[in-house]
């Protein structure tokens, strides 16, 4: 049985942890060659000697090292992420800076690097990973928040001039998904509120949320494929939710 994916070059940043490793496994099981990039190239090696793949190290606050990734790619999936919360008053302009460089600078460059390889192709698959806050907002969390709001807008500038090309962009858009990040801040926040782990997840992280648990990254990475596979053809310049209700609620 042939992979809907056979053929296809991808490139996952972020790609040595929680979600980037989920979706470059499974677009690996697909079919892909996938192209691992992270700031740690030790763990980007382990995931791509896993799955067959390539490693790459970059740092995405630096063009330079992102006109070094390979421009030959057929699916791009923009995953590097990271986070900082503190007051506006208070919140560093260093990390604002750092936050927008990571998740909507790097992004806009990797698509503009891609898209000659995909027009010429006539097909592509850009997926980027928002967050629900790429669509609602959360106090303490300026630099994130406005950050995956540039990306939704970036993504959705993708698809329209895209569609002439075969390309379709998309935005996959989750709530706390359950990655060593995540466990960290659960097991801080039970410390600091004197409260058990279970419900930090149920009664802060998860307080507006209908269904009541962290989502896998597998599942993450399989919404992903979904989009990067060719009956989604027609799916473009849209955001598949992932938050079990929380912009719902």
């Amino acid at each position: 049985m042939t992979n809907p994916l056979d053929g296809r070059t991808a490139l996952v940043t972020g790609g040595a942890g929680g979600i980037g490793t989920a979706v470059a496994r499974a677009l690996a099981d697909a079919g892909a060659k996938v192209h691992v990039v992270d700031l740690d190239l030790d763990a980007a090696r382990a995931v791509a000697d896993d799955i067959g793949g390539w490693a790459h190290h970059a740092d995405l606050t630096d063009p330079a090292a992102i006109d070094r990734l390979p421009a030959e790619v057929d699916i791009l999936v923009n995953n590097a992420g990271l986070q900082h919360v503190a007051p506006l008053a208070e919140f560093p302009p260093e990390m604002f800076q750092r936050l927008h460089q990571v998740m909507v600078t790097a992004p806009f460059l990797l698509i503009r690097r891609t898209l000659p390889h995909m027009y010429a192709r006539g097909w592509g698959r850009i997926v980027n990973l928002s967050s629900v806050h790429g669509l609602r907002a959360s106090a303490f969390k300026a630099g994130y928040v406005s950050a995956k709001h540039a990306l939704e807008g970036l993504s959705k500038v993708a698809a329209v001039e895209g569609a002439a090309h075969g390309v379709t962009s998309n935005c996959v858009s989750p709530g706390y998904v359950r990655t060593p990040l995540v466990d960290k801040q659960i097991a801080d926040q039970a410390a600091s509120h004197g409260i058990g782990e279970d419900e930090v997840v149920e009664q802060v992280m998860l307080a507006r949320t209908p269904i009541k648990r962290l989502i896998d990254p597998a599942d993450v990475a399989d919404a992903v494929c979904w989009l990067a596979g060719p009956h989604a053809g027609n799916v473009t310049g849209t955001t598949l939710t992932l938050d079990g209700g929380w912009t719902a609620n």
